[in-house]
């Protein structure tokens, strides 16, 4: 098991992709033990992807670059300004108001950096706000998107530790409220700190004109989580209905939608979807080889050995999501942390749906700590500040992200009122 994660730690500091390297390391564990055909290796990637609720990955992928591409991050944009561009730091405010309301549509943070960064980013500087601010915020607050359902970390997380996707996605809806709220309270210190200006007076007039604006992009998240949480559709249906109705959008309402784009944005589909479902095929293995050999078990009597209470037990895992999230990127952390983890966290009575919100919250700060902070090299791209700067710029805001992540942990209530006023 040494030569097992010498040679993933290997193929990881020397460039080889994620899927490559736990596929590559599982194969020659394999080949050097022959206690199983090299066979067993494929059988057991394929199976790992062979699975209903991981249709709904692609579906999210495409739905959220559609609605980037039809331009309804504009009508977001200007909808959120209407409800809390009058608070002091207003543009602060927005840029979470409009990220809260766009991760009912992606589930993904890097699509919220890339697709609403680009316009809060430009809003914020035109508006006089200091760079770091306003890269700062749009970083932390794109970290909400997988958070609020749909979450594309938690179908992964739903499949490799064969817990309800609809629990795991209400679940979600509170933890990331809490996050926007400790958000703005960030915002609002540094609006009286630095004195930002209130960047719009409320109106009633403008509130209804830009929410008739947005009105149909609105009922996106209405569509997904409405239908998810009363039982009408699954999440995969979920999805492929979420496409249908940016489609709709793009090619009817708005008519901004061509042929070319709706290609380019399916082949960034493809492509982004290959990437995820190789990393949970060679993650499929990579579990199946720790879990054959125990691994997982001498685990759970390593760390129930230091104690059995369940608050220091969800300490320590924090501290170990933490540390992964400085390296690892969030799926392939999935994949090979839940068959670990889950089993632990189990053992001392910890809910499965529970554990799910914390670790996908726990990676989340992850994407804002480098060297691998995925959300940061987007922001590098999009707003012309080296990754250096970014990473300066976002620390000051993961003290309120932690801050949730701890009452999160610590008060399961948080994550599980929901599910259990719905599912039970």
């Amino acid at each position: 098991m040494a030569f097992l994660f010498a040679s993933v730690f290997l193929f990881l500091i020397t460039g080889v992709p994620v899927a490559l390297a736990l596929a590559g390391s599982s194969l020659l564990f394999v080949l050097i033990t022959g206690k199983v055909p090299d066979v067993v290796v494929a059988h057991r990637m394929v199976n790992g992807i062979d699975s209903f609720p991981l249709l709904a990955v692609p579906f999210f992928i495409l739905a959220g670059s559609l609605m980037n591409a039809v331009g309804i991050t504009n009508r977001i944009f200007a909808f959120a300004t209407a409800c809390v561009g009058w608070m002091s730091g207003g543009l602060g405010h927005v840029n979470i108001g409009a990220s809260v309301i766009f991760a009912g549509m992606s589930g993904a943070a890097v699509a919220d950096a890339g697709g609403l960064g680009t316009i809060e980013i430009k809003a914020m500087r035109d508006a006089g706000y200091d760079t770091d601010f306003s890269v700062g915020v749009t970083a932390a607050s794109s970290t909400i998107g997988p958070i609020i359902p749909p979450s594309l970390p938690m179908v992964i997380y739903g499949v490799m530790a064969s817990a309800s996707i609809g629990q795991l996605f209400a679940a979600g809806f509170l933890p990331g409220l809490l996050m926007a709220g400790a958000l703005m309270v960030m915002v609002w210190w540094y609006a009286r700190k630095r004195k930002y200006p209130r960047d719009a007076a409320f109106s009633i007039k403008v509130l209804w004109f830009t929410f008739k604006r947005a009105f149909m992009s609105l009922m996106t998240p209405v569509i997904i989580v409405g239908g998810i949480l009363s039982g009408a559709v699954t999440p995969t249906e979920a999805a492929a209905a979420a496409v249908a109705w940016a489609l709709f959008l793009g090619l009817i309402w708005y008519r901004t939608l061509n042929f070319r784009r709706f290609i380019r944005v399916s082949m960034e589909t493809i492509e982004t979807t290959a990437i995820i479902l190789l990393i949970v095929a060679g993650a499929s293995i990579f579990a199946w080889i720790l879990t054959s050999n125990k691994v997982t078990e001498h685990f759970v009597n390593m760390v129930t050995g230091l104690t059995d209470n369940p608050i220091l037990v969800l300490l320590i895992l924090n501290v170990i999501l933490f540390v992964v999230g400085f390296f690892m990127e969030t799926i392939a952390a999935i994949t090979i942390l839940v068959p670990v983890m889950l089993p632990v966290a189990t053992q001392v009575g910890i809910d499965p749906v529970h554990f799910g919100v914390i670790m996908v919250l726990n990676l989340m700060i992850g994407l804002l700590t480098p060297p691998v902070g995925m959300v940061l090299y987007v922001l590098s791209r999009v707003s012309g500040v080296s990754f250096e700067q970014c990473t300066k710029a976002t620390m000051p805001f993961l003290i309120p992200l932690i801050l949730v992540l701890l009452l999160v942990t610590f008060i399961p209530q948080f994550s599980m009122w929901l599910p259990n006023l719905i599912y039970h």
